[in-house]
């Protein structure tokens, strides 16, 4: 992520031997930001207490150069040839760097708050997104058992145009991320889509193999991929919204290998043993087009507070249910304007009905175990992810507008969001909306119940 001297000659001693740690820099020092939130036990968001907990930042986005010395491991969307002939060898050659949290990736944190911004120019680098997680302290990420409790934010999403995702989620990383080292400086990730942008997976570097996107600058795709279950509490822009489960099978963290993998970054996306499309909620795609947005019930110009309850127990989970907040007053999830789908929450007939109605072809939130697989992976425990991203793949319009783009509109399911067909594409959202960015804030914790004051009979 940094410019750095041009490369010179590296000697021999960048050895292929095996390694089993990631190599520590020495340039950056690492400190998180500090963030608190609210673990709550009463009724109505009255008895909560606050945790003060800390972010960091993937591993993915931070400066890897070589051990001992300045060129860059990898720059652009390439690996360094002579650092890195092998993952082996490019584990042991290339160090990690600490962050500068705002000055280089646009990462502003404040008591309770979050701000992530899209385009950050820095003294030697553009950056753009990021991703986070949230902190039970220095080395360990805080875990949630979702199951039997709900969770609350607030967000302002007023400034995140078409083709932007401000995303809030859970997926099932291990607690102290991969090796050394580990969850301090953000290591771990997985989600349902098998990620194989990621430049270290289980601890080693995934740079044979690697295949330079043709339009990110800054990014591939490696052999390896890391695989868990996802819960997408939050996928939203000021357009559209999804509350989206994602199954997976086994839940925990897992790797995969190129044909294996499926999802985003494969060419058969249901190859693999997650599900990739999830079980999704959103108001536009079941007819409800007046619901969510700017100037319409939840609107979306303005803050509001987001609650998502998970009902049942252990690693029973029977039904998700979604509330919104906005200017005192409370809004459930809207029933679906569709005929053959009713119901304002997730449930598996629900998640069988959308198959139906949508008549989908591949639904492989069923084939990889459904909501009892979801519900196994939030008892394993899970961590909170929180970012900001454009879409180099499908330009966001599975979530904002028309997708497939050649899918009759008179079809249930194709309409998602407003946005034109044309719209998305990571080139222009870079340079027409740099200044974009996301706020979260407030995040409470607890049993059902006792976040927010639930009006009776909901």
């Amino acid at each position: 992520m940094v410019s750095s001297f041009a490369i010179k000659a590296i000697t021999a001693f960048l050895s292929a031997s095996a390694v089993s740690a990631q190599q520590i820099g020495k340039e950056q020092s690492e400190t998180h930001p500090k963030m608190t939130w609210k673990r709550c036990t009463g009724k109505g968001g009255n008895s909560c207490t606050n945790v003060n907990g800390e972010v960091v930042i993937d591993a993915n986005w931070r400066w890897l150069h070589v051990k001992g010395g300045y060129a860059n491991c990898y720059e652009g969307n390439k690996w360094n040839a002579t650092a890195c002939p092998s993952n082996a060898a490019c584990t042991k050659n290339c160090e990690i760097e600490g962050a500068d949290y705002s000055g280089t990736y646009g990462i502003t944190a404040g008591s309770n708050a979050l701000t992530l911004k899209f385009v950050t120019k820095g003294q030697h680098s553009t950056n753009i997104g990021s991703r986070l997680y949230l902190m039970k302290d220095t080395n360990n990420y805080e875990m949630f058992k979702l199951v039997g409790n709900e969770f609350t934010f607030d967000v302002d999403v007023s400034q995140l145009p078409c083709g932007l995702n401000g995303a809030l989620y859970f997926v099932s990383m291990p607690q102290k991320g991969n090796g050394i080292p580990g969850a301090k400086y953000g290591t771990g990730y997985c989600d349902a889509q098998c990620a194989r942008d990621l430049k270290y997976v289980d601890g080693e570097a995934n740079s044979e193999g690697w295949n330079e996107s043709s339009n990110d600058q800054n990014a591939g795709v490696g052999k390896k991929g890391a695989c868990c279950a996802e819960m997408d509490i939050w996928e939203a822009n000021s357009i559209s919204t999804a509350l989206t489960p994602h199954s997976c099978a086994p839940e925990g963290y897992s790797v995969c290998l190129e044909t294996n993998c499926g999802g985003t970054y494969s060419e058969d996306r249901y190859a693999g043993y997650c599900d990739a499309n999830g079980c999704d909620f959103n108001p536009y795609r079941v007819g409800v087009k007046d619901y969510y947005g700017k100037g319409k019930t939840v609107d979306t110009s303005k803050p509001m507070t987001v609650v998502t309850q998970f009902l049942g127990s252990g690693s029973d989970l029977t039904e998700i249910k979604r509330f919104y907040v906005q200017n005192g007053k409370v809004f459930a999830q809207p029933e679906p304007q569709i005929e053959g789908m009713t119901g304002n929450s997730i449930t598996q007939e629900w998640c069988n009905t959308q198959k139906n109605v949508f008549q989908e072809k591949d639904y492989p939130f069923n084939d990889h175990g459904g909501m009892a697989s979801m519900g196994r992976g939030m008892n394993l425990g899970m961590v909170l992810v929180m970012s900001l991203w454009d879409d180099h793949y499908a330009n966001m319009l599975w979530l904002d507008s028309s997708y497939p783009t050649e899918g009759d509109l008179d079809k249930p399911g194709v309409a998602r969001g407003e946005c034109d067909i044309g719209s998305g594409v990571p080139a222009d959202v870079e340079s027409k909306s740099p200044n974009s960015q996301v706020k979260f804030s407030n995040i409470k914790f607890g049993p059902i119940g006792s976040t927010f004051a639930q009006p009776a009979g909901t």
